[in-house]
Formats: C-alpha cells, structure tokens, sequence
C-alpha cells in the first residue's frame, strides 16, 4: 500500500513491566490485518518477541518493529521492554515516534515503571497516551486506576473510551453522549474530554460557547485535540483486553484518527554545526534527505541492519547516501520495513516513515544520513540516556579469542546505548557496563550463544574521580642538557576548582611571548597526561580550570617534549597544594520490594551510606524506597534484596552525581595507590 506523510502514524508501546505491551502489540497487528492470528508469549511465537533469550524469559529485551495498513493508515508500532534494565533500546524508540501508549495494568495500577516512561516522554516532548490494559482481567479495577493516574499526572488524563459490560467492551466517549458504562454515564465523561479539549484555543472556545458542541466542525475540533496533545493539556486513556481483543479495534481507530501524523507533531529537535544552531527538518518528499539512524542490529544473516526514521526528503532504493559528515557516499542497495525479524523490500521511505538498510558498516547509532553536503554537521538534538554505571570486568575464558571477544563487545555495544565496553589502561581490564547485573548478564549471555565467546568475570574498580578544592599555583622549570642541543621549558600555571561535572577548561593568559604560541598546545598535552593518570590515587581527574600565564623558553632549546614535561610537573605542582579530593559516583537507587521487608531494606541501606529521600505505598502492599547511595557500597546488592525479600524485591538505579568520598575511604585509596606510583 502506498501512504503519504499525512497517513503515517508513529506510536510506541511502553510502560511497567507486564503491562501487556507485547501481547497489546500482537493484538493491534492482528486487528489491522497485519497478522492471521495473534501470537503467544507462553508459545514463544509473537512477532516481537523473536531472540531466543526473549522466548526463554518471556519478556522483551529489545525494541521490534512493525507496521499496519489499515482504513489508509499506515501505522509503525514499536513493542519496547518495560524493564528498566533495558530502558536503552526503549529511550531509543522515542527518537523515532510522535505517540508514546503507556500501557497500565488495570489490576495493578500505576507503577514505578508507568512514571519513569511518562517522564522519559515528556521531557522528549512527545505526545502521552494511557492505555488501561487487561480490563476485564481478575482483580481489574478500571475506576480506582483512573483515578489513580488522574492523581499520578494531572487532571489532564481523560477517557476517550470506557469499559462496559465488565470489561468485556468498550464505548466510545469522545464522540458519543449516550448509554452507560462501568464508570457511569457515557454523557458526564463526554462533557469532560469536550471542555478539556476547547480550552485550548481561544477561537474553538468562543465557538463552543456561542454556538455549543454542533458548531464546532470536525476539522476544528481535531486541530484542537492534537494542539492538546502537543502541549500536554490532554493526555487521553484508553481501555483494553488485549487478551480477549476488547477495545483493541476501537484503539486502532483512535491512533487512525486522532494521533499526530509526523507533520503535526512537535518539531525534531535537529542542530547544526559546533554552535547547535537550531534548525527546522521539513517533511517535503522532494527535499534533500535528513534521516536519523535511531537502531542498530547486528543481524546474523543480513550484517549490520541500521534502522532509521525520515525527517526530510525521500530515502529510494538504489541512490546515494553520506553518513553524518563522510564525503565518501553508499549505495542503497536494499531498503526495508520490518516485522519484527522479517524484512520485507520496498522501493522507497517518505518522511515520517520508518525503514532500514544493511551492510553499511559506517552506520552507528544516531547517525544522520543525508544526500547533499548542505546537511554536514546536522545532529538530532541528544537524548539523555542513564548513564551504565553497573560493571564487570571481563576476558576471555580460552586463550587466542581475545580479538573475537573485542569485535563481538563492539557489536553488542553498537545495538544498545546504554551498553558501554571501557579498558582500563592502569589494570588492563576490558570492563563492561551497564544499567544492572541483569543487564550485563543477559549481554554475556549473547556473546555466548550468538558470537561463541566465553568469558570470566569479576567486579571491576570502581569509577572514581579526583579533583581540586581550593586554588593553588604551580611552577616548573624542565632544564636537560646533554652535550649537544638540550631541552629546555619553564610554566607557571594556575589552577581552580570548577562546578562539578562541568570537566576540564585549559586557558592561554600568557603575556608578550614568554611561552611562544607553538609550545602551548605541548602544555596542554602534559596537563593532560596528569588529568587521565591522576595525582592523589590514580583516578582520572575533573572539573578543573588551568590558566597559564606565564613561563620561559630558550631560542634553541625550547621543544615540544620540555614544554610537555614542564606542563605536567607544573600542574602536579598546584595540585598538591590545591586540597586535593578524589571522588566517588552517587547513584538514584529505587528499590521495590513488599511492605513488610522496609525495615530490612532500610537498615541495610543504611548501612551502606545511603540517604534515604522518600518512600511511596503503592498498590498490592508494595513500597517504593527512594535513595542516594554510593556505588560502591552497592556490590553484591542484587543477591542481598534477594534473601532479604525472598526473591521479589527488585532495584533500579540512574547516576546522579560525584560527591568527595570520606576521609578514612580516601586514606585507603590514597595508600593503595602509593605502591604503584614508587614502583613506576
């Protein structure tokens, strides 16, 4: 089927873990005709859940794609994990949608995972749609959980459809007034969804009071509703039975009618050049292409597939492609839409469609690729993803598979953002990081089954940092001759604590010449050997400004190694007379776990240096416990709120900040470090 920009609708499906996002998505596909019969999570057969580790656990652990062509709409629905270990390949989807469906649990309500992905979609401005799942499931309470989302986000969450009859259907309420439902009379929601969406717009609001509901055209009132939900003053509910398929057609058609097609949506944040100049993606078919490469898979059968969203222009089989600023281009081959692990071949992608290519190894995550050279230095504006602060250092099980190991790591880590692979020069350790032990441990699993690589684990430094705490000068004078031409370099420098995270700034305040403008970047070179090695315990060293201002240099001496060497000792100078710190990483922690192990969990967060912000009481006698930790006192945690809650406590954490360790923690470290550096 073709379809324009106008007809596209991008929506992707998140939300707490066992929602029934999945199953959502399989009965979405089935009611627009996409699929013959539904698949089954506990048959291992839907069309998202394809990578054997996702049938064996029963839950997704990557985003999947796929697409419906249904009453001339052409919708791509993407299935994301709701687990927050895997939040990477989910945050990754919101860069290619206009809709975000948070799918709730009718029975369990709002979870800690229903506000982590309503956040994650506001801040990305994207347009908010609850989708009350499982309505007619055991247990199921469609008004306590409205109620519970109005609470949780704001009056703004309104009933487009109500569950009726139990839960077994669904009536519409934004374009009906009559019957009665489970939550009262159709009529009385009506009103409330009409005046919510009037008030966003004066003129529609002059006509709604003048002439009422019949004078408002159609036209009218869909410009307002999707004026709403740009703006956030509308964030619909819908109600579902993706089991028994109860409101999934009726879904369908509001994503048909009501959804933003990729032109009205809010308008992709693209910058330009190194001032990120803000600049306007248009969706004319016949402009240059920009498109953003928001996934990749490493596909056994095709190679590298990268997964892309059109902003601008039309992406044709066979034409020439660059990648970000590459001058030389690719050929498209092959261009495909997906479902899930079948590729199907298309001619071309329009803007606002969503498509991939393969074998074209220069493609990365958030790649744009483009067709002219007037669109060099275009990026999408960045997403903010957590930061993997979980680790293992790992190597190889057997000899003589270290190469393999390292290009099966860099494939892992090109299909997930929040999956880094860092060596530590000093230990000679190749760490691996991630979001959680589960995440880590399910990327080991796949160097196992998919690539044949084993290896040994153990847990790796800690990820400290050091840094200065008051001002300091420092000087040096590097003098060496050995009979023939010598070396000779002198730098006086200051040094001033920064904001944390700001980094490092390097300031050139040198006066009439005393360092000639050649040797500086020498000096910045040395100051930046100290910053990788450290000073104080052979951490990496941050949010520190050097100012250079003076020196002296010799017309035949001078070179760049002196001034490297000067630089560095000069530098080491003013640090230890600037109250050195070394730092430690502070993670968010939010521990869910039932009510009656709080004391258990609380105490031994207690013992581990946390400070607890806040706990929450949440449906089915859970709590949530919220809490600034120290990474490093979290070693072993996954296996201790396991024996404390048997088996059902469960933990997420973000990086917050560094913070200066204690001083009995850095004496040790300190001590630690001194062997070393007497022995180099």
């Amino acid at each position: 089927m073709s379809h324009s920009t106008a007809t596209i609708r991008n929506v992707a499906l998140a939300g707490h873990p066992g929602a029934g996002k999945t199953t959502l998505f399989e009965a979405l596909l089935h009611a627009g005709g996409a699929i013959q019969t539904a698949g089954s999570i506990e048959r291992g057969s839907t069309v998202s859940d394809f990578d054997p580790i996702e049938k064996q656990r029963g839950h997704s652990i990557d985003a999947a794609i796929a697409s419906i062509d249904h009453a001339g709409i052409h919708v791509n629905l993407i299935d994301t994990p709701g687990y927050p270990d895997f939040r990477g390949p989910a945050l990754s989807a919101f860069g290619a949608v206009e809709t975000v469906a948070i799918v709730v649990d009718a029975g369990s309500g709002v979870e800690y995972g229903t506000r982590r992905m309503m956040e994650y979609a506001k801040a990305r401005g994207l347009c908010r749609v609850m989708v009350i799942n499982k309505i007619d499931h055991e247990g199921a309470t469609a008004a306590r959980v409205l109620d519970d989302l109005r609470e949780a986000f704001g009056p703004e969450c309104l009933p487009l459809n109500l569950p009726a009859d139990g839960g077994k259907q669904v009536i519409g309420c934004l374009g009906s007034t009559s019957g009665d439902s489970d939550l009262g009379p159709v009529a009385d929601w009506h009103q409330k969804i009409i005046d919510q969406i009037v008030e966003i717009n004066e003129t529609v609001m002059e006509h709604y009071l003048d002439l009422g509901e019949e004078g408002l055209s159609g036209e009218e009132l869909h410009d307002a509703f999707e004026q709403c939900l740009r703006e956030g003053h509308l964030v619909p509910v819908l109600f579902c039975s993706a089991r028994s398929g109860a409101g999934v057609k009726e879904l369908l058609e509001v994503a048909e009618q009501w959804f933003p097609n990729p032109a009205e949506a809010n308008e992709p944040p693209f910058e330009k050049g190194a001032d990120r100049q803000r600049i306007q993606a248009s969706p004319d078919p016949k402009a240059h292409v920009v498109a953003d490469v928001f996934r990749i898979v490493n596909d056994p059968f095709v190679g590298k597939l990268g997964i892309f969203r059109v902003y601008q222009g039309t992406v044709k089989r066979d034409t020439q492609l660059f990648v970000d600023d590459g001058k030389k281009p690719f050929k498209v081959g092959h261009l495909f839409k997906l479902r899930g692990k079948d590729h199907v071949e298309i001619d071309q992608a329009i803007p606002g469609d969503i498509a991939a290519i393969a074998k074209v190894d220069e493609l990365h995550f958030d790649a744009v690729l483009h067709d002219s050279h007037d669109e060099d230095e275009i990026r999408l504006a960045p997403q903010d993803f957590p930061k993997p602060m979980f680790g293992l250092a790992i190597e190889a099980a057997s000899k003589g598979q270290e190469q393999k190991l390292a290009t099966a790591l860099h494939k892992l880590s090109e299909e997930d953002p929040c999956f880094a692979v860092e060596h530590e020069a000093e230990t000679n350790e190749t760490v691996i990081r991630g979001l959680s032990d589960l995440h880590l441990r399910i990327n080991l699993e796949r160097l196992k089954d998919r690539y044949g690589v084993e290896v040994k684990s153990r847990p790796p430094r800690i990820a400290y940092r050091e840094t200065v705490s008051s001002k300091a000068e420092g000087h040096h004078r590097h003098k060496k001759q050995t009979g023939g031409a010598g070396q000779f370099g002198e730098v006086f420098l200051r040094i001033e604590p920064l904001p944390r995270g700001t980094g490092f700034e390097f300031v050139d305040e040198v006066k009439g010449g005393t360092i000639p403008g050649q040797f500086l970047p020498a000096v910045e070179k040395g100051v930046r050997q100290v910053l990788r090695s450290g000073a104080l315990a052979g951490y990496p060293i941050q949010d520190v400004r050097v100012i250079v201002y003076d020196g002296k240099h010799h017309p035949v001496d001078s070179k760049e190694v002196a001034f490297v060497a000067a630089g560095k000792k000069a530098f080491l100078d003013a640090i230890g007379k600037a109250r050195p710190q070394v730092l430690e990483p502070i993670v968010d922690l939010e521990v869910n776990a039932p009510e009656q192990h709080m004391g258990d969990i609380s105490g031994g967060l207690a013992s581990k240096r946390a400070r607890i912000s806040g706990t929450d009481s949440v449906r089915g006698s859970e709590i949530v416990v919220r809490a600034q930790v120290p990474l490093s006192e979290l070693e072993g945690y996954a296996a201790e709120l396991k024996s404390v809650t048997a088996g059902r406590g469960r933990y997420s954490l973000d990086f917050s900040h560094y913070e200066p360790v204690p001083p009995n923690v850095q004496q040790k470290l300190v001590e630690a470090y001194k062997p070393k550096a007497e022995d180099d």
